[in-house]
């Protein structure tokens, strides 16, 4: 049985994730939503859950996922993710109705007129989110769509949790999708959707979403995994099953009430200490997890005394989250112990209250608003999921001062990054700051207010004078001294802090400090630069060229770009030429766009048929025109081909299958022509046409040598060549080389498939 098959049966016994396939109908999938809710709702009243459920089916029908299933199935199953986090009943009915307003003719004011503003606002924002596309090739567009997140997350956190319970649900069933698509959606997932998950403290559903990414993206990592954790798991069972018998008999001895549990660790979470730490599983020692959940803070301090009775603790494995939360306000004791056989497992002790906060984050502040509750409860809850929301209103703040997109999406992936340890100091006045590992006294200053990082001279811990690039330890006491007399801080001090808070503050003071005479400065280059080239400066400045270089570099105006191009963040070269390179086009789309359309409007009612001549390429019915092959498909005799009539550039020959051509924009296909080959699939003697293709393979020793060796032998001269092997060991080589015909192509991937190691090959589409 191979290593996936054999994960896959593992895979079948976890029944910790609630998989669409144990439901036969959507009236069942219903009733679980009911069941769910009525665990924790204080009342029978479901009417609107009732209704929203009413209204999306009737809206879905007909629709189908990809899966076959009706298409009402997904929206119950989110509802379900929300109501496992005991989320509100208006959240709950924004999650069955939250693709009605983008898939079906409803409206949100429908919707507002059917359940009141409070749902149509929350289907509303979750709908915008939906449309945004994070594509990490297009840094401006990525941080834009971000920053429309983000103020979404702002104006109701509800949208947001809507949202994950929605791609949680998506990422479930993401096997019935493309290859392609199931790597973008679970690399989206991985950079975007979990990180915010562990930033609202929401355990549960960040490490599923973590495990499902890995599946996608490493899948050879991933059942290898899951695969080797299954060989023993009988072993480590009963391993777990004494410890937390043993834990627990030592809690009763000692009249502490507590509930203790074992588990396996996550397999992301197994993965990210495997790679960072470059080891093997059998390297890995705290592989368990035993918890212990008790009543109150003060029995879980008694019950780590009775653990390092019980245990003989490794050192500087101890960490006290309670007394000193993360930033998203988790609390627990976590020590690593040495079990009796000498097996170290880490130990997690936590109230209840704690717990829940763990697995449930921001979404267990959402109660229904007929459970009314203490006053003190309700203004605890309240100011616990406030402190959750600290990190949002900083982004939030950066969004408004920081103009670069490049800038901000370095700042977001910086603080999204969260698995840097952090270290716990305190103010002269005993409040705690978290701030990143190996810290120093101006990331300090800059935690406690913008001025009083720009006006510091210097600093004191625990009393004696220390230098600024001083190493912060947890417990340290930290009094910064400051002057008005100061000039602000250096560029120096950018490369000695490491939060992120601390490098966008500076960076802004210098923006702000020196703007004005930046943008002079800006103006000067560029105008001294046109001068030297011999350009005419008022010709290319025009707003629609400018608009070009602000999508290109990521700024959102003009101001912007001339203070970056002043203080050296961006050459005045690159915003000249950019500018005279939209120039050129605007030209050349004037005079020749028309014409090619002109001449096309008779080849449109006849196939135009291609030969290819020497180096040029002959179109049998269009006359004049400069006709190319298209370099992402690379078209051959034999091929089904396409003619597109280019913005001043002739035409592109395309493979009907090209994934430029399946996804052009309708406003686009009216530039199509029928194309064919002249002479059908036969090549003129000697004509040759460039190909590329990617072949996949488990690295070896002479791999490459016996790919080379089969195309010598059958007469191919290779091009190009570019090759890459991944930590798991699969190496992909993707080659260019010249051919007559697709018949000749498929004869030499039928001939590379037969040696040693290659797994799949496959011929460039885009």
């Amino acid at each position: 049985m191979t290593t996936e098959a054999r994960a896959k049966e593992v895979a079948k016994d976890d029944r910790s994730v609630r998989k669409m396939e144990d439901f036969t109908s959507p009236d069942e999938l219903y009733q679980e939503l009911i069941r769910s809710v009525l665990k924790y709702h204080p009342s029978a009243d479901i009417s609107m859950i009732e209704k929203a459920y009413q209204v999306a089916s009737k809206a879905h029908e007909g629709q189908v996922r990809k899966s076959g299933e009706p298409y009402i199935i997904h929206p119950i199953c989110v509802a379900i993710i929300l109501a496992d986090l005991e989320l509100d009943k208006e959240s709950i009915a924004a999650g069955l109705l939250h693709d009605v307003v983008e898939d079906t003719p409803m409206t949100t004011e429908d919707l507002a007129k059917l359940f009141g503003d409070e749902v149509a606002l929350l289907v509303d924002g979750v709908t915008k989110l939906g449309q945004l596309n994070y594509s990490a090739d297009k840094v401006d567009e990525q941080a834009e769509n971000l920053r429309k997140m983000f103020l979404a997350m702002a104006k109701d956190i509800r949208v947001i949790l809507i949202k994950l319970a929605d791609r949680l649900h998506n990422m479930r069933t993401l096997k019935y999708m493309k290859p392609e698509k199931q790597k973008e959606k679970a690399r989206e997932t991985m950079d975007i959707y979990a990180p915010i998950a562990q930033r609202l403290g929401i355990s549960k559903v960040k490490i599923e979403l973590d495990d499902l990414a890995l599946k996608y993206l490493e899948p050879e990592v991933y059942y290898d995994l899951v695969a080797q954790i299954s060989d023993k798991k009988s072993v480590r069972e009963k391993f777990v099953r004494s410890i937390v018998a043993e834990v627990k008999q030592h809690m009763d001895n000692a009249n502490i009430e507590a509930d203790v549990q074992g588990r396996v660790k996550h397999f992301f979470s197994i993965y990210k200490k495997m790679v960072n730490q470059d080891k093997t599983l059998d390297q890995i020692y705290d592989l368990f997890a035993v918890r212990i959940l008790v009543d109150s803070v003060k029995d879980c301090y008694a019950a780590l005394g009775v653990i390092h009775e019980m245990y003989k603790p490794i050192p500087g494995r101890f960490k006290d989250y309670i007394a000193m939360p993360k930033p998203n306000m988790y609390q627990s004791l976590h020590t690593t112990v040495i079990g009796p056989k000498g097996q170290p497992f880490e130990i997690q002790i936590r109230t209840y209250e704690m717990h829940r906060t763990a697995e449930y984050g921001i979404a267990a502040h959402w109660k229904y608003k007929e459970s009314g509750g203490s006053t003190q409860q309700n203004v605890e809850g309240k100011n616990s999921a406030e402190a959750k929301l600290t990190w949002l209103r900083q982004i939030l703040e950066w969004q408004r001062d920081e103009t670069d997109n490049r800038e901000f999406m370095s700042l977001l992936k910086s603080d999204l990054d969260l698995f840097s340890e952090s270290v716990y100091c305190f103010t002269p006045g005993g409040d705690v700051k978290t701030l990143p590992n190996g810290s120093n006294p101006i990331d300090f200053a800059y935690s406690i207010h913008s001025a009083v990082g720009n006006k510091m001279i210097g600093a004191r811990v625990n009393g004696k004078l220390v230098p600024i690039d001083y190493v912060i330890k947890n417990g340290d006491r930290i009094e910064i001294i400051t002057s008005q007399n100061s000039k602000g801080p250096s560029r120096d001090w950018l490369n000695m802090v490491k939060s992120t808070q601390a490098k966008n503050k500076i960076n802004q003071w210098f923006k702000t400090e020196f703007k004005e005479d930046n943008i002079i400065k800006g103006k000067d280059m560029i105008a001294q630069y046109c001068k030297m080239k011999g350009i005419v400066l008022a010709q290319i400045m025009k707003p629609e060229y400018q608009e070009s270089v602000l999508r290109k570099y990521g700024f959102r105006d003009w101001e912007s770009v001339l203070a970056a191009v002043g203080h050296g963040g961006l050459k005045e070269g690159q915003v000249v030429n950019k500018m005279v390179e939209e120039s050129e086009k605007a030209k050349k789309k004037n005079v020749t766009d028309a014409k090619i359309m002109e001449n096309t409007g008779e080849a449109r009612e006849q196939k135009i048929r291609i030969a290819k001549a020497g180096k040029g390429i002959v179109v049998k019915g269009i006359d004049d025109v400069a006709v190319r092959f298209s370099k992402c498909c690379n078209p051959v005799p034999g091929d089904e081909i396409v003619g597109f009539v280019t913005r001043g550039r002739g035409v592109t020959i395309h493979r009907t299958d090209c994934v430029n051509m399946l996804h052009l924009a309708e406003s686009e296909r009216e530039r199509l022509i029928e194309a064919e080959w002249q002479g059908g699939v036969q090549t003129p003697i000697g004509e040759k046409y460039s190909t590329e293709i990617k072949i996949y393979g488990n690295n070896r020793m002479g791999l490459l040598v016996d790919i080379s060796r089969t195309l010598t032998e059958r007469g191919i001269d290779v091009t190009a060549m570019n090759v890459r092997t991944s930590k798991q060991g699969t190496a992909t080589i993707t080659m260019s080389f010249d051919i007559s015909s697709v018949e000749e192509l498929n004869k030499i991937i039928e001939r590379l498939r037969q040696v040693e190691s290659v797994l799949d090959i496959q011929r460039s589409a885009s």
